[in-house]
């Protein structure tokens, strides 16, 4: 049975993922805890040095800069396809 992040099975609870886990963010120089998870693609189109790996783990600090740089491709794509 699946309890939000736990599994429980057989009297024993488990933490799921890594970021539960309590991975280091991936971004070169930092440190602290990850808090998200995203595609290497996803992170390296928004311009952070990550390196090899299928999935980029950022702390809160890495991933609202994520946000930010996304969001300004986004409002770009979307003006160039409503001409």
């Amino acid at each position: 049975m699946v309890v939000g992040y736990l599994v429980k099975s057989k009297g024993f609870v488990e933490q799921m993922g890594k970021v539960s886990a309590g991975v280091k963010c991936s971004v070169t120089g930092c440190n602290e805890h990850a808090v998200k998870s995203v595609s290497l693609n996803r992170a390296r189109s928004a311009g952070l040095e990550v390196p090899e790996g299928r999935r980029a783990y950022l702390c809160k600090v890495h991933y609202k800069e994520l946000k930010k740089r996304l969001k300004k491709e986004r409002v770009i794509e979307k003006w160039r396809h409503t001409v």
